[in-house]
């Protein structure tokens, strides 16, 4: 692939690479990395070079060369590169999913299998030739943007439908279903992504998940290996980072402006996270700012 040209100039630590197709990204790094507590959205992510290790709720991952990961909700992770040096750097092509184009491939696609009671919205898997073949086509787009305006939507179009295809798109393939259990979870992340500063109610979420609060908790945890109250922690705390490394908001104002009530509570849960203090990313964009 044409990945290590394209992100020849991007060998800051961990620089992600965006492209003229807006789902399509990469990724350089040439050495590893300090674990970084993220949120990956819906993606498929192919390993091209390096490893990554990736933690999330009790699962610990580790994505490398040739293996693919399929990311079906939104979830937040702990995440380190472990693998990459200056002659041999950390290479991913990463492509933004999307719900709507997944749901329309339904009719070309088995999805009667049985959900299995430790599914989770993260899984690991060696690329089959179908998936890399059609990335490989998408990435080569990039350098005829012309032709990538008018081409690109029919091969992501395919790589959906080969990723539905595949062994590890299990929950992909779930999610074709409105009334399955991934689909369920999927709008109740949506809600507690849109009402991230409101105080969480898991019975409102059963409801919108039109599930029993039992039920929801349970099949919430599968999806994501966490609860939905440390779930919405976890985004909360990820959002305040943003605001105030990118924004350069003061601690108290992304404090409140994400749902804390206390700022107190919010640094100390911040350093627990991040492991600096909350001024010490305000510092660091007031200096390259």
């Amino acid at each position: 692939m044409r990945v290590s040209a394209h992100t020849d100039a991007a060998s800051e630590y961990g620089q992600i690479v965006p492209t003229c197709i807006d789902a399509l990204t990469m990724m350089r790094a040439d050495r590893p990395t300090e674990i970084d507590p993220t949120c990956y959205e819906p993606v498929i992510c192919l390993i091209l070079q390096g490893s990554k290790k990736i933690e999330f709720g009790s699962h610990t991952v580790r994505a490398r060369r040739g293996q693919s990961i399929i990311v079906s909700h939104d979830l937040p992770i702990r995440t380190r590169i472990v693998e990459a040096s200056t002659a041999q750097p950390y290479l991913v092509v990463v492509v933004r999913l999307d719900a709507a184009t997944i749901r329309s491939l339904a009719d070309g696609v088995d999805d009667t299998e049985l959900a299995s009671l430790d599914q989770v919205a993260l899984e690991v898997r060696t690329a089959g030739i179908g998936i890399v073949e059609t990335l490989r086509r998408l990435v080569a787009l990039i350098d005829t943007p012309a032709d990538a305006k008018v081409l690109a939507p029919l091969v992501l179009r395919e790589l959906h439908y080969r990723l539905l295809q595949a062994g590890h798109g299990t929950m992909l393939r779930q999610l074709l279903r409105r009334d399955s259990h991934a689909s369920r979870i999927a709008k109740a992340i949506a809600k507690i992504r849109d009402d991230l500063a409101e105080p969480l109610s898991v019975p409102e979420l059963a409801r919108v998940a039109t599930m029993s609060a039992s039920t929801f908790h349970q099949h919430f945890k599968e999806v994501t290996a966490t609860t939905p109250l440390q779930y919405q922690k976890s985004l909360r705390l990820l959002e305040a980072r943003r605001r105030i490394r990118d924004e350069g908001r003061s601690v108290t104002e992304a404090a409140f402006e994400v749902g804390y009530n206390s700022s107190t509570q919010f640094s100390r849960e911040y350093a627990r996270t991040f492991g600096v203090a909350p001024r010490e990313h305000l510092a660091r964009h007031a200096v390259t700012s």
